[in-house]
């Protein structure tokens, strides 16, 4: 290997990215994610010495971010993307340091404050609304469509971790299983009774031995040339959610997501801990869990008023 202080970005990343998959245990999206950001960095700077890299340049390059328009869609960075650009990085310039490559310390680098967005959740009645919104026919699509919708709320699963599971991975008798979410880390998954009652409904009425646990049954997308099925997408599912959400008459955005939400949602106003959701989740930080926190605000308050003694009424 050449002498290190000699060494450009380009080689580098390389063998930053295969660190991350091989002995971090990354999945292969994150880790290309992380290639993404850093090429980025080298479309600002060109493909410079590691050893170059400096304060001042981090100014300059938080600046561009700041600025940067795609090329495709014409849209600016989001400033969480600008975040993710530069935690990239900071990760880069840390195994640097690991491995003894002269370079700036990770520590210069500051992440922007980024305001998070209010959490939307479904209210126990919206709901209701959106299940009822469902055709109840019988047919295997509305059939799966219900079981998509029951399980997504009674286990807070993300879209990614749903799509994948395949039928075998599902206990619907013990209404318990492992699902592997990011960063690789299995986590147990538990589902209401009558969520596993809908998913048993839909797998009986399947005559095939695909494995995947939901089908995509449109016509356009869902057989390959065997004319088998294919396994049903996120942005399927995306929009499947969203179809039933305004057919219920909810106005605001639903998402895969805001059902996760919702799941957390409700677990905390029903008196769970913050670190009992934290885990069903999957969050390796508790920070990330206490966004939501102040949804419940409003929730504890009536307990506070219906409960504490000064504004109870005595005869």
């Amino acid at each position: 290997m050449r002498y290190a202080r000699y060494m450009y970005m380009s080689e580098l990343i390389i063998d930053f990215i295969e660190h991350m998959e091989v002995e971090r245990g990354r999945s292969a999206k994150t880790a290309e994610n992380y290639r993404r950001y850093l090429e980025r960095f080298i479309e600002f700077a060109g493909d410079i010495l590691v050893a170059d890299i400096s304060s001042e340049l981090m100014r300059k390059y938080r600046l561009w971010l700041n600025r940067y328009t795609s090329d495709i869609s014409g849209e600016d960075l989001a400033l969480i993307t600008q975040s993710y650009h530069l935690i990239a990085l900071r990760g880069f310039l840390s195994y640097l340091s690991k491995r003894n490559i002269a370079s700036l310390s990770p520590d210069k680098i500051e992440l922007p404050k980024v305001h998070r967005k209010q959490v939307t959740f479904l209210h126990f009645e919206e709901l209701q609304r959106l299940i009822e919104s469902i055709p109840s026919t019988g047919k295997e699509q509305h059939l799966r469509d219900r079981a998509i919708i029951e399980l997504l709320f009674s286990s807070g699963l993300r879209i990614s971790e749903l799509t994948a599971l395949d039928r075998d991975h599902i206990n619907t008798k013990r209404r318990e299983f492992m699902v592997r979410g990011k960063g690789q880390k299995d986590r147990p998954v538990f589902v209401s009774r009558e969520a596993a009652a809908h998913v048993e409904a839909y797998l009986s009425t399947r005559t095939d031995s695909l494995p995947p646990l939901f089908l995509n049954y449109s016509r356009n997308c869902g057989a390959d040339r065997s004319g088998m099925y294919r396994r049903l997408t996120p942005r399927s599912i995306e929009r499947l959610v969203s179809k039933y959400a305004k057919l219920a008459g909810i106005t605001k955005h639903v998402s895969p997501h805001t059902m996760r939400h919702s799941f957390a949602t409700d677990l905390l106003m029903n008196g769970a801990d913050i670190r009992s959701v934290q885990s069903m989740l999957g969050h390796s930080n508790i920070s990330t869990t206490q966004v939501y926190t102040h949804v419940t605000d409003t929730h504890l308050k009536q307990v506070y008023d219906q409960y504490h003694s000064e504004n109870s009424t005595t005869e």
